[in-house]
């Protein structure tokens, strides 16, 4: 397994229209929602081979999730449904400028019952990148079991990845995830945050500061994605940016998403765990960040977090050399 992706799986409703408030919206579309399925899906259209870990209801939108990952390439045989709550659903609306805004019908909805039954440490340490969100930890049952799968990927070496994705609305109390960001954070190899999370998870104003922030925590390889500005990573002290392709921006919804997938995918070709990544050259990583926020750039171009990630033959010829070479070699 390259990438095993751990938290919250919803049902996305997309809008027939832009422009308009969810009251006046006239049709809508389901499709996979949610960051840690969303990056899953990218990682299998890229040519790797990447699972979903989490909770969905044992009702028609959890069977809905469950058929459309898998059909996606995902393995889903680590995704637990249950009786006990029911799938979140998420409806989407889009300003004129494709910025989106979410109304959410999730109270203790099913991905929040992540639990101890789910974590399988065997399974994770068969991964060489294990990538988790926060939106699932709202109950202790899920603090306690993310944790746990932290721990586990740690011990086996893997590659442990985080992007917060934070909600802050979601959080009756927002110190709580600030808590937990504070706990697992510096167990990363790498963190993913975008240029409006910075402040929130390290109290640091700027990207560079909250780059160097997260370094001093140990995280290895700190990375801001800055939507049209591309991309910042801190490696061995240097600053490094990243620009970003202009496009047509349709909906925003996913960008983050698409440029993590590609970015795991290809960590999880070149280094096979965090031992070697430390041998990773700047040049390497630049290129493939490159190659990210290239990606997410083409998420943005189409409606939906998953409509517009690419499939590996749409964007060969900006691969970075060694993903050229195994694509061509499979």
């Amino acid at each position: 397994m390259d990438v095993v992706c751990v938290g919250e799986s919803l049902v996305d409703f997309l809008p027939a229209e832009s422009g308009r408030r969810v009251r006046e919206v006239t049709a809508w579309t389901p499709g996979i929602g949610g960051s840690l399925a969303n990056v899953s899906v990218g990682v299998a259209r890229l040519g790797g081979r990447s699972a979903y870990v989490g909770v969905v209801g044992e009702d028609e939108f959890g069977h809905f999730l469950r058929e459309r990952l898998a059909a996606e390439g995902v393995d889903v045989s680590h995704m637990r449904q249950t009786a006990e709550a029911k799938t979140g659903l998420v409806f989407i609306s889009l300003d004129e400028r494709g910025e989106r805004s979410f109304t959410y019908f999730r109270t203790r909805s099913a991905e929040l019952l992540l639990s101890e039954r789910d974590v399988d440490p065997a399974f994770l340490g068969s991964a060489r990148v294990v990538h988790f969100g926060t939106n699932s930890l709202h109950l202790p049952e899920a603090r306690a079991a993310m944790q746990r799968t932290v721990e586990a990927a740690h011990a086996a070496g893997r590659l442990v990845s985080c992007d917060p994705n934070l909600r802050l609305h979601a959080w009756a109390d927002p110190e709580v995830l600030r808590e937990q960001l504070g706990r697992l954070l510096p167990q990363c190899t790498l963190v993913k945050l975008s240029e409006e999370e910075v402040a929130f998870a390290t109290g640091r104003a700027e990207p560079e500061e909250a780059l160097r922030f997260l370094a001093g925590l140990g995280v290895t390889l700190p990375v801001v994605t800055r939507g049209e500005a591309g991309a910042v990573f801190l490696w061995r002290g240097e600053v490094v940016r990243v620009p970003a392709p202009r496009v047509r921006v349709v909906d925003t919804t996913g960008a983050g998403d698409g440029f993590t997938a590609a970015f795991l995918h290809g960590l999880s070709r070149r280094y096979a765990g965090a031992a070697e990544l430390e041998g990773a050259s700047r040049e390497e990583l630049e290129a493939l960040a490159t190659f990210a926020c290239a990606v997410g750039s083409r998420v943005v171009e189409h409606l939906g977090a998953v409509t517009g990630l690419p499939f590996r033959e749409e964007v060969a010829s900006l691969l970075p050399p060694w993903l050229q070479t195994q694509a061509q070699n499979s």
